[in-house]
């Protein structure tokens, strides 16, 4: 053996035994989400809840700006109206999951509860300009994600819990 061969075994040996320093711990663990599991897919991306607990409270306003909905998410009892004020400089189009079909809150699809003159589907079925707003009553518990059907990039959610 020449002293090339020797310098190539010590390095393959050293290879050999830090791959197998690295690689033989402990796997990691997933983190256990403390996020309740909904039959909802999220829209798009994900978002930095800002809850509300609307302790009592039966109107709850969300804005939607040009940044998107502020708070992204709320919580809200049983039977508590939540208004969707659009301050932005654009149309705003409040719907329910998923989109396209708006059908998480209802089970029906887009073409089924627009115009929704029942108020049950969770959609505001038209845009509305600056300015305008649009209010619906949670009478489910659950967990309903929402997008503004114009820009799926902005959506958030309304958690509503039993009635207090």
């Amino acid at each position: 053996m020449n002293g090339n061969s020797i310098w190539v075994i010590i390095v393959l040996v050293i290879v050999v035994l830090g791959g197998w320093f690295l690689l033989s711990g402990t796997p990691a663990q997933a983190p256990v989400s403390e996020t309740p599991v909904t039959n909802q897919m999220p829209v798009v991306g994900s978002t930095t809840p800002e809850t509300i607990v609307g302790g009592g409270a039966l109107n709850v306003t969300v804005a939607y700006t040009d940044q998107g909905f502020s708070p992204s998410s709320v919580t809200v009892p049983l039977g508590t109206t939540v208004t969707f004020a659009n301050q932005s400089a654009k149309n705003m189009w409040v719907a329910s999951a998923m989109h396209p079909t708006h059908a998480l809150y209802s089970g029906t699809s887009l073409s089924q509860h627009c115009p929704d003159a029942a108020n049950t589907s969770f959609a505001q079925c038209s845009a509305g300009a600056a300015g305008s707003s649009f209010s619906f009553a949670f009478n489910k518990e659950g967990t309903w994600k929402y997008h503004d059907h114009l820009d799926t990039t902005k959506f958030g959610s309304v958690t509503v819990t039993a009635a207090q």
